[in-house]
């Protein structure tokens, strides 16, 4: 019953497909490009051809992309910042509280092994030159099965993700509209729960789109967003009347389980990297580009994380936007954008399975009939998200366990299994040691962070029903 959908993801039908697959949780300027160039293949697709994009056979990938590279370092940089940039940013001031002032070297710590394994794909991408994608890494190091274990990986962070943007659409939406009273006749939900169905409803038609152009320009907003959340923490901390004086405590060690998985989500964005290498004019710089990426983002995430809690103590929230001063203007303009962020996020998203699931459709169906299926199914995926939002809209043990059971795999154990198994014999033992090393600490830390953040979701969910 599993074959055909595990067989499915072995083989993506074309190069360019893989490039949406990449956008899990994570904005980048360079969006609307990936977006077009999919269109291409698209159109293969529909015609149930072999893709004719000029991308299409392996021998010539390298070729191709090669000639078609023209990222800049500065792009690259751009890029990978803006793709790090996401929800994870909303619950580091939370983390750094629960987790005391002393977890801030977990997060600079993470920053520093995630920068590592970043440049180390690069080096799985050196090796091999037909290597596209983070999939292609995967097949490269571990054949087929390594195919589908990463593509597993990459599908359930995209689902996980998307279940977190939704109650994060949920509690910020509320909040918005505060005082707001909606009633269904005969309809067992709740104000909140009935606004934040309207809003997904509302962004369902756009799982029906083909043209990702279109839309693709909404890639681009996590860099937004994450300027107008820094600046409106900024501002409440000095015209907003509320005094940075709460004391953090220095170390809570029984929750570093549960937070290390929030501060792993907030690096998550490996599976976009092999892209960023092949788009760039001069690959040999892509590791200065992860060391500037990842300083960057790791000194907002530290900045915004210590201001946060200093603001707000232990009353902090694990969304920022929900703590700041809620008749502030610069406050309704974050909140807002926490919004619509979510709400842009579906259809680029469900891109990667949506395209797969065509390319695997029988050849005599029309192209109508495909687009009727691939609507259906995503409309299906959609409302299951949102049913699993409302019933357990506790974002922070949602986020955490998303960030210890897969962005940690992403992130730490998978690229360096790759690269020891495909450098072994011609890398110093130092580095092998080192690898091994990370693999060793990612199993750590994903191990105990799911059982911690499993353990206090299903502790909050058995609370609120019994309540």
């Amino acid at each position: 019953m599993l074959g055909k959908p595990w067989k499915s993801m072995e083989k993506l039908p074309c190069p360019e497909t893989s490039r949406l697959c990449h956008q899990v949780a994570s904005e980048t300027v360079h969006g609307a490009n990936l977006a077009l160039r999919q269109v291409k293949c698209d159109v293969c697709i529909e015609e149930n051809e072999v893709c004719k994009c000029g991308r299409g056979g392996i021998e010539d990938k390298d070729v191709d992309q090669r000639a078609g590279a023209n990222s800049s370092f500065l792009h690259a940089v751009l890029n990978m910042s803006g793709m790090l940039i996401g929800l994870g940013q909303l619950s580091t001031p939370y983390a750094l509280e629960s987790g005391g002032w002393a977890s801030v070297f977990l997060l600079v710590g993470l920053g520093v092994i995630c920068s590592y394994t970043c440049h180390i794909l690069g080096k799985c991408l050196e090796r091999n030159p037909k290597c596209q994608s983070y999939a292609d890494i995967g097949e490269n190091a571990f054949g087929r099965k390594g195919r589908v274990l990463t593509a597993t990986f990459i599908y359930l962070e995209i689902f996980m993700a998307l279940v977190s943007y939704t109650i994060s659409l949920h509690d910020n939406l509320i909040t918005v509209l505060s005082g707001t009273q909606l009633k269904l006749p005969g309809a067992k939900l709740s104000t909140s729960q009935l606004i934040t169905v309207i809003a997904v409803l509302i962004a369902l038609p756009s799982l029906w789109l083909r043209d990702l152009s279109s839309i693709s320009f909404l890639s681009s907003g996590g860099i937004l967003l994450s300027i107008i959340i820094f600046t409106s923490v900024v501002c409440t901390a000095i015209f907003g009347g509320v005094k940075a004086n709460h004391t953090i405590p220095v170390l809570h060690m029984q929750k570093i389980p549960a937070i290390s998985g929030l501060y792993i989500f907030s690096y998550a964005g490996h599976i976009v990297f092999p892209n960023l290498y092949r788009a760039m004019k001069d690959p040999s710089k892509f590791t200065k580009v992860s060391i500037v990426s990842f300083a960057s983002v790791t000194a907002l995430y530290t900045a915004l994380a210590f201001l946060g809690a200093k603001l707000f103590g232990p009353q902090v929230n694990a969304q920022i936007t929900l703590s700041l001063p809620q008749h502030h203007f610069i406050t309704k303009i974050a909140l807002w954008a926490t919004v619509l962020t979510p709400m842009t996020k579906y259809a680029l998203e469900f891109a990667p399975f949506a395209i797969q699931l065509e390319h695997n459709l029988p050849e005599s169906l029309s192209s109508r009939m495909k687009l009727i299926i691939r609507g259906c199914v995503g409309s299906i995926l959609l409302l299951s998200i949102l049913a699993l939002a409302l019933s357990v809209p506790f974002f922070e043990h949602v986020l955490s366990l998303t960030g210890s059971l897969v962005s940690v795999c992403i992130c730490m154990i998978l690229p360096s299994a790759f690269y020891i198994k495909l450098s072994w014999p011609h890398i110093p033992r130092r580095l092998r040691i080192l690898n091994l090393s990370v693999v060793a600490f990612g199993l750590l830390l994903g191990v105990l962070g799911t059982i911690s953040s499993a353990k206090l979701l299903i502790k909050r969910v058995l609370k609120a029903h019994s309540a």
